[in-house]
């Protein structure tokens, strides 16, 4: 557990599942920032969370006894030789964005992805999006490319752009 300035940043355990959603759905059914067409429910998220942990990390942020927000690492790609790198995201309470909650969860789970071997975290934002390009920018990715117009949402074609961060300086070959 780790306390920064917008609350508690935690492991999730299943019984966030439900909080996890909620905070999740508006995101897939009001915007295209998640390229989802319907929001899961608690179920599913629980096998998210449970999935992520197996080798990656889900983590919640915590404030005032609830939970605010979350971010989760997952595999790049299915390939062996991609196993040293991750993909990552972060999903706040509508009313918690801008307050330091992103930063923090993202602090944590670069923490524990690069205990667990991950060199390089990838995040892929569905644009116009300023605001996760701006906290990714601010977290020292920089950007690597743009798909265009790959995914379809809201009655629009929209781009990809892709953001890459070290974990870590040096990289000896993996043990």
């Amino acid at each position: 557990m780790t306390t920064n300035g917008p609350g508690v940043v935690r492991d999730a355990v299943p019984a966030d599942a439900a909080r996890c959603a909620e905070i999740y759905a508006p995101y897939v059914r009001d915007t295209a920032i998640s390229f989802e067409t319907e929001p899961p429910d608690a179920g599913e998220v629980a096998q998210r969370i449970a999935a992520a942990q197996r080798e990656h990390a889900w983590l919640v942020l915590e404030d005032g006894g609830g939970v605010t927000g979350y971010a989760y690492g997952g595999p790049f790609m299915s390939r062996t030789a991609y196993r040293w790198s991750a993909t990552v995201s972060v999903y706040l309470d509508g009313s918690r964005r801008r307050a330091g909650g992103g930063r923090a969860l993202y602090s944590a789970l670069f923490d524990r992805l690069a205990d667990r071997g991950i060199r390089t975290v990838l995040a892929g934002i569905a644009l116009p999006n300023e605001a996760s390009e701006g906290l990714h920018r601010a977290l020292g990715f920089a950007p690597v490319g743009t798909y265009r117009r790959v995914g379809w949402k809201l009655g629009r074609w929209h781009d990809v752009a892709w953001y890459q961060r070290d974990l870590v300086a040096e990289r000896p070959p993996p043990g």
